[in-house]
This record gives structure tokens, sequence and C-alpha cells, in this order.
């Protein structure tokens, strides 16, 4: 993505930076202290490379705080963040295809992907997070629509959907 682009999308989302407009405190504070926390976690350092890219390292690092603030159990993982995913949550199982059992607490891939078997499998728990959004944007529509998704994060470069049907119907658009 070119450096003019960036600087453009992220102009026009400077309304929706660090939170700004959403009500509810939790979907406030999972914006202001997991997807939008600027202070350096434990790992960022030994984890990037200098061969990654500026995208590459701020989704790696995205999924690192995920992963930390999620502790999940089952972690699919089919864009490639795999030791990010890892350092956030040591416990966890990281595997490339749903498990057999199906279920998943947190699943992060491409939105080249297919992604009805996800949402066919998700659980209250589950968070699907779905990389390079701004190839595609149908595919994220899509997924924004469906009845089981209750919270969705629109960040440009991914969208993180939450599947807790306690919680009202919402989807944010956030500066990321």
């Amino acid at each position: 993505m070119s450096k003019l682009r960036h600087i453009i999308v992220w102009l026009s989302r400077i309304g929706h930076c660090r939170g700004f407009g959403i009500q509810s405190p939790t979907d406030y504070r999972f914006v202001r202290y997991v997807v939008n926390e600027h202070w350096p976690y434990y790992a960022y350092d030994a984890l990037q490379t200098d061969a990654d890219d500026w995208l590459t390292r701020r989704m790696g690092r995205l999924c690192l705080r995920l992963a930390n603030h999620l502790q999940p159990r089952v972690i699919v993982d089919r864009a490639g963040f795999a030791p990010w995913l890892k350092a956030g949550c040591r416990r966890a199982d990281v595997v490339e295809a749903l498990p057999a059992t199906g279920v998943y607490d947190l699943a992060v891939v491409t939105v080249a992907d297919s992604l009805a078997a996800l949402l066919e499998r998700a659980t209250e728990c589950s968070v699907l997070v779905v990389s390079d959004l701004w190839r595609d944007r149908r595919q994220w529509r899509t997924v924004v629509a469906d009845a089981r998704v209750s919270v969705s994060f629109d960040l440009y470069y991914c969208g993180i959907a939450f599947f807790d049907s306690r919680r009202s119907k919402h989807n944010y658009k956030v500066n990321f």
C-alpha cells in the first residue's frame, strides 16, 4: 500500500481515533487499551525483523495484544502471525486448520480465506480477525451482516468480530 493512500485513509478516519464516539465502556476499553495501545509490549523487539514492512509489524503487534487480552485456548492462524500469537498467550494451541471439534477462541485469517466455516463454528467466546480487509470489503460486509456477529471493529487493514449474543449488534469504524 502506498504511503499516500495510507495518509488518506488515516485522515479520513481521524474522527475515529482512540475510541472517540464509542459509548460502550467495554468497547471503548477494548479500542483504547488493546487496538490502539502505544506502550511497548515485552515481545515486540524479539519478534519483529528488519524484513517486515510497517503493516506486518502493526498487525503482528495487534495479534500479540489480542492474544494477551483474550488468553484463548485454541487459535486458528491462517494469516502467518503464529509467533506473535504464541507470544501473547503461551498456553494456547496455535493451529492452521480448524480443530476436529470445530471450536476456536481466536481465528486470524486473511480476507481471501473462506469465512463460512469459521462463522458456522463460532461460539459465544470466539473472536474472528480478518486481515487484508482493504483488498476485499465485500467479505467484511458479509461478516458484519451475519446474525451471529454482535460487535465488530473495522480497522481498515483488518476487522475484528465478536460473537457474544448478550451484546447489542454494532459495527465501529476505528482509526488504526
